[in-house]
């Protein structure tokens, strides 16, 4: 797959090794910067970000991965979603808590969409989701984003207490490793 090394459009360097960790390969990282669409909808946006980034690369026969994730909190309906990187940016896991504090249910789910690009223009969406629910207060040294506050169903530890471990079972883990079967059948 030497020749085949698929383009994963990125700007965040936790992403790119943690695709790398969960894959077993190298992947060029690119990041165009493409426009995004405003969706709650991940699988929607990853889907748009992959046929952008595509263009936006001069339409390589190499696979363009792009990559999406997000918090979907129960009781907010499905927020924040694919809006979870905006409402880091404005609160942090911190306000993300506070703005909780006053629902009855912690219940959530991490999901991820991980959409590729064909040398053909064809993309398919590859999704990852764990169910689980917000810890109290954030917890664990380790991960990135909101790591800190998602326990993952069956576990006590935060994936930010995790470590490496996270890899085995998180939802991009998941997505990424439907992602590869397909890619590895396409190669």
């Amino acid at each position: 797959m030497g020749a085949m090394r698929p383009v994963f459009v990125t700007g965040n360097e936790n992403k790119l090794r943690e695709a790398e960790l969960i894959l077993g390969m190298s992947l060029e990282r690119a990041d165009p910067g493409v426009p995004e669409i405003q969706s709650p909808d991940l699988e929607e946006v990853a889907r748009e970000k992959a046929l952008a980034a595509r263009k936006a690369l001069g339409c390589p026969s190499r696979p363009v991965l792009v990559e999406d994730s997000g918090l979907v909190i129960e009781a907010w309906g499905g927020l924040p979603g694919a809006f979870t990187r905006w409402f880091l940016a404005g609160v942090g896991v911190e306000g993300i808590l506070r703005m909780l504090s006053s629902f009855e249910s912690r219940a959530a789910r991490a999901v991820c969409v991980v959409a590729v690009a064909d040398a053909a223009g064809r993309v398919r969406t590859f999704r990852g989701e764990v169910p689980g629910s917000v810890a109290p207060e954030p917890r664990g040294g380790g991960g990135f984003g909101w790591d800190p506050i998602f326990i993952p169903e069956g576990s006590s530890l935060t994936y930010a207490e995790m470590g490496e471990g996270k890899h085995r079972a998180s939802h991009r883990a998941l997505a990424f490793r439907r992602a590869a079967g397909w890619l590895a059948g396409e190669a």
